[in-house]
């Protein structure tokens, strides 16, 4: 039993000691009820697990992702979620063991990249990873950025695992492509 005070949150019941038995759970703290009438903020929800359920092994614990994803759960209730939700799908990529290098250096001096090479194809690093003013971002920005992250998952980890792209993913895309 897991209990605060009175109140018991697990519970295991079982007829007998070698049975599998069950769990009785409550919820402490609800998530999603509080943007139930957000769809971008719900589709970023369900596009976070959906990408977390195909490309994380089960069973295998790893606490850093574990406390990203709980982290980009608390950061919707900012206003600039989305572009935290942007750099969360980059930070799950690098923590998959693909980590992007937006440096170059030409005779010794640092210089940004403007595209990326994978799998011989080139991709155009988004501006929005190099932009100092952060207070106005355009959708067009946030859909670029999605796509290009969305490219580095393909190129990195669904196509070579015959996956498939979260139905999700695509959605929280769609609103800024169309601008809904």
């Amino acid at each position: 039993n897991f209990q605060i005070g009175n109140k018991i949150f697990l519970n295991w019941k079982s007829k007998g000691e070698n049975r599998s038995g069950y769990f009785n759970v409550e919820l402490i703290k609800p998530v999603a009820p509080i943007f139930f009438d957000d769809k971008r903020k719900t589709a970023c929800i369900l596009s976070t697990t959906s990408i977390l359920k195909i490309l994380l092994p089960e069973r295998q614990i790893n606490k850093k992702i574990y406390n990203s994803f709980e982290k980009i759960l608390n950061d919707l209730k900012t206003d600039n979620w989305i572009e935290l939700y942007i750099h969360w799908e980059l930070s799950l990529i690098k923590e998959l063991g693909f980590e992007i290098n937006f440096l170059t250096t030409d005779n010794l001096k640092p210089k940004i990249k403007n595209s990326i090479v994978i799998n011989n194809k080139s991709f155009k690093i988004p501006e929005i990873f190099f932009r100092r003013d952060k207070n106005i971002i355009y959708n067009n920005e946030i859909k670029e950025a999605l796509i290009f992250n969305k490219n580095l998952l393909m190129e990195n980890f669904i196509l070579p695992n015959r996956l498939k792209f979260p139905l999700f993913r695509n959605l929280l895309e769609s609103y800024y492509t169309n601008g809904s």
